[in-house]
């Protein structure tokens, strides 16, 4: 596990302007580890983690966009995952954390990876899995 500088930056819902922003970056050289777009109407936000934090600043800088950084953890899972999402509470876990929702593929894989990695991988039965899983 590691952590890295993630950027958020809020795009105008235009053609052409998630392009040009990624031309920009690709233009100095900067690749991106991981890189999501949520639509929300007129506008999009654009998350991504840079290779290279420092470039994608000055980039951003350059092209005028205004941007938030933030630290994150970037866990290799080794996973074919489908989806993957978040709860906002776990409702009575340990601390009241974060529970992550992620359809897999081999469920068993999973959860043996997962808790290789220090993640615990809670089944609602013990012993026993759910009726739609093959």
């Amino acid at each position: 596990m590691q952590t890295a500088k993630q950027l958020s930056v809020t795009l105008v819902n235009k053609p052409g302007r998630l392009a040009a922003l990624l031309a920009a970056l690709n233009k100095e050289k900067v690749n991106l580890r991981a890189f999501a777009v949520m639509d929300s109407g007129e506008r999009g936000t654009l998350r991504f983690v840079p290779d290279d934090f420092p470039a994608a600043r000055e980039v951003l800088e350059k092209v005028n966009l205004r941007f938030e950084a933030s630290d994150v953890l970037l866990v290799e899972v080794h996973l074919n995952i489908g989806y993957a999402y978040c709860s906002f509470n776990s409702g009575g876990g340990a601390k009241g954390g974060v529970l992550a929702v992620i359809k897999v593929n081999d469920l068993a894989k999973a959860q043996r990876v997962l808790s290789e990695n220090g993640t615990t991988a809670r089944r609602t039965r013990p012993g026993r899995r759910p009726v739609h899983a093959r």
